[in-house]
């Protein structure tokens, strides 16, 4: 399977295992990936800038009608929900709260399932509430490929079990094995989609 984007939900504890998980990754993985970190309304764009110096990929915070590009990090502004269109566009709204939240990690996994279907990653890391879980589930059901932290390792381990409990996820790792694994996904990915230009090359 060729996977076109993978979504992240975090809360407490949450700065420290994305900075772990993104920094993990090379330069040259090239699956966009779009973040929620609950975060308070007035922060500033301290955590992509921070991320951006540490990482080999491009790590920003969404803006509104950007299209999604191979190789970059979005992180949700504070106080905006981020959604992804069904042409794969990002749009920002500040509708009223899901889970107590905004953004919310459910709002961008729901969307997003809608947008690229089987072909997403849904990761749900450390958090002291039940965000992600039902948005989690719907990428389950629409066939697309689901991982929890490790509740034993999670700085707040409320956020993975309830992720847990209610979509039953391929797989169940530390921010460690989700990194290793993504960096599989994209090899795998980069490799299918090398075969396909040929494929199409010669026709």
């Amino acid at each position: 399977m060729s996977y076109k984007a993978i979504v992240i939900g975090a809360s407490a504890g949450g700065f420290f295992a994305l900075k772990k998980l993104i920094t993990a990754l090379p330069s040259d993985f090239s699956i966009p990936i779009l973040i929620v970190q609950h975060i308070s309304p007035t922060s500033d764009s301290y955590m992509a800038k921070h991320l951006n110096k540490l990482s080999g990929l491009t790590v920003k915070e969404a803006d509104e009608k950007e299209i999604i590009k191979p190789g970059h990090v979005y992180i949700a502004p504070p106080n905006y929900h981020i959604l992804i269109e069904e042409d794969c566009t990002i749009s920002l709204s500040t509708s009223e709260k899901k889970n107590y939240s905004r953004p919310s990690i459910d709002i961008l996994f729901e969307t997003a399932t809608f947008a690229y279907g089987e072909e997403l990653i849904g990761i749900v890391l450390t958090g002291a509430n039940n965000d992600g879980s039902s948005g989690l589930l719907s990428i389950k059901n629409s066939g697309g490929y689901c991982i929890v932290q490790d509740p034993d390792e999670a700085e707040v381990d409320t956020m993975p079990l309830a992720a847990i409990k209610t979509s039953n996820p391929q797989k169940i790792l530390t921010i460690e094995g989700i990194a290793k694994l993504l960096i599989k996904i994209n090899n795998a990915s980069k490799k299918q989609n090398k075969i396909k230009k040929k494929k199409k090359d010669i026709n």
